[in-house]
């Protein structure tokens, strides 16, 4: 299965000047959490999440409407093409420990986004026998490496008992 086949093409998204606050009123009214970020000829230049927009302005001491995408966006962008296999897609999130992908074309141009939502509504489960070309057990996996949480070690030191 290809990722042309489950990505939502014309994905919302913003370019490197949106400001904060718009970005998060498209994020409201589009019921989304992510946007891919263009530049100005159309190419993928990094991607914003609802929760970057949190952090940026609990962090700041200005208004939304003051900064811009550009400063708060993650410029390291996990990506795939439409014509990649769904596998490679969920080894890509995998890697990222992200839950969405901008799929872009040769040239870097946005031509969609898929996410973890859409890869489960077309996987099947693995019934007796048969395997089939998507499993869900298969994305369940690759949904908890995503998630699952990085705790620092922390190693105790014992008294020096005298």
């Amino acid at each position: 299965m290809k990722v042309k086949e489950l990505m939502m093409g014309t994905p919302y998204h913003c370019d490197l000047e949106t400001n904060l606050g718009a970005a998060t009123e498209l994020m409201w009214n589009r019921n989304c959490g992510f946007l891919p970020v263009v530049g100005s000829e159309g190419k993928l230049q990094g991607v914003v999440t609802d929760r970057d927009i949190c952090i940026a302005l609990g962090t700041r001491n200005r208004l939304p409407g003051e900064i811009p995408v550009r400063e708060v966006m993650s410029q390291k962008v996990f990506a795939c093409t439409p014509e990649d296999d769904v596998h490679v897609a969920l080894q890509t999130m995998k890697e990222g420990r992200v839950r969405r992908l901008p799929v872009i074309a040769k040239e870097e141009n946005l031509v969609g986004v898929v996410s973890m939502d859409d890869i489960l509504l077309r996987a099947q489960p693995t019934s007796l026998g048969k395997e089939p070309e998507l499993s869900s057990d298969e994305v369940v996996r690759t949904y908890r490496a995503i998630t699952q949480r990085q705790v620092p070690q922390v190693v105790a030191k014992r008294a020096a008992v005298a």
